[in-house]
């Protein structure tokens, strides 16, 4: 019994089952055909299968008459007996199909609805156009044998199932209108450029308590990953159980130390936090416990354990919108807690608060936009 050809070695070997071929007719033969539509089959890897169903005996070369350099191969009888199970088996077998997409859809919840929307237009543009270059070069070809239309048919015909997939999962996306909180609490979450005093309702959020310098601390890592899983998993738990679809909010935290001052001179290690995520009203506990659950058998994530939902309450806060890298809030916040405060008579009431509004992992520093605020009391 022969050993399974790859599907590289089945697509050479029945094309020299038509004639003797070098390496660039083989080249042209699968360009015109548009067999890398449906094959992964490069260029720089056709001379050594070449060479490697010669070493297998399944491929016989020679040299090219006349003085030419090329090297013709001729598929010997063993290739023959080789191709001929292979393609049968390969007819045979049921294979994964779309795996790569299949691997990604059950990843999704890794990334916003946004992109995973565009990830999906931008998917159906691709089908659309692969769609014209298959249907293109079949029409260039024909005549063709009936083997090789079957073949452009069943490429065609899978293309458009998707392609009517996709349109149908864009319709899905569409009809439920989206709650931005964020355009709810707009005074909130987009503050002017100066202080104001605003009057912060309660509100739930996904908290997570920890200590110490963000950017070295492991833990702060852990809880912010643990925060946007468990805040996806509840909007797509949402949207499928409730019929309520909303963008998951933006990272916030709560800051103190024993010396605010710490605060100015960026002693980060003193620093005590507690990372959130605010939460729509109507998600509760209950769904909380099983979105920990859900995230948990598929990632494992070590900063879970410490996930809570909580209301908070600020009430009175002054804020400001800062932009700019973290490390350069210092001056706006010594302005705040020795300026602005004591001028209208007010005193630290509260944990230091910051939501932050752009990814740092993707924004120019300077450009990066954050919410300072500072809960207050009556002097």
């Amino acid at each position: 019994m022969h050993q399974l050809l790859t599907e590289g070695e089945i697509i050479v070997l029945g094309l020299l089952a038509e004639h003797p071929r070098h390496g660039y007719d083989l080249e042209q033969a699968i360009r015109e055909r548009g067999i890398r539509e449906w094959t992964s089959l490069g260029f720089s890897s056709l001379y050594y299968l070449l060479d490697k169903l010669a070493d297998k005996g399944l491929a016989t070369p020679q040299q090219g008459q006349g003085g030419k350099t090329k090297k013709v191969f001729t598929i010997t009888p063993a290739g023959i007996a080789a191709c001929r199970q292979s393609v049968q088996r390969m007819l045979t077998d049921l294979q994964p199909s779309n795996t790569g997409f299949m691997v990604g859809m059950a990843n999704s919840p890794l990334i916003d609805e946004v992109a995973f929307n565009q990830s999906l237009r931008e998917r159906h543009a691709h089908i659309e156009e692969r769609l014209t270059t298959i249907i293109a070069t079949r029409e260039r070809q024909q005549p063709l044998p009936d083997f090789v239309d079957a073949l452009f048919d069943y490429s065609i015909s899978l293309l458009e199932a998707e392609r009517q997939w996709l349109q149908k999962a864009a319709a899905r996306t569409n009809t439920m209108d989206k709650i931005d909180l964020k355009k709810e609490f707009k005074t909130l979450y987009n503050p002017p450029k100066e202080f104001t005093i605003v009057d912060v309702p309660p509100m739930q959020y996904l908290m997570v308590d920890g200590h110490g310098d963000p950017n070295t601390a492991p833990s702060y890592t852990e809880a912010v990953e643990a925060l946007f899983s468990v805040s996806y998993a509840l909007k797509f738990a949402s949207k499928k159980q409730l019929s309520k679809d909303y963008t998951v909010m933006p990272l916030e935290g709560l800051w103190t130390s024993d010396n605010m001052d710490d605060f100015l001179t960026r002693e980060k290690d003193n620093w005590d936090w507690t990372m959130m995520i605010m939460q729509p009203e109507w998600i509760t506990a209950d769904m909380v416990q099983a979105a920990i659950e859900a995230v948990r058998a598929k990632k494992g994530l070590p900063g879970l354990d410490r996930i809570r939902l909580e209301s908070y309450n600020e009430g009175n806060s002054v804020q400001i919108m800062h932009v700019g890298s973290y490390d350069e809030e210092a001056p706006t916040l010594r302005k705040l807690h020795h300026e602005y405060m004591p001028g209208q008579g007010l005193t630290f009431g509260g944990r230091h608060h910051e939501i932050y509004l752009g990814d740092p992992r993707k924004t120019d520093p300077s450009k990066l936009k954050t919410v300072l605020r500072q809960p207050v009391k009556n002097l």
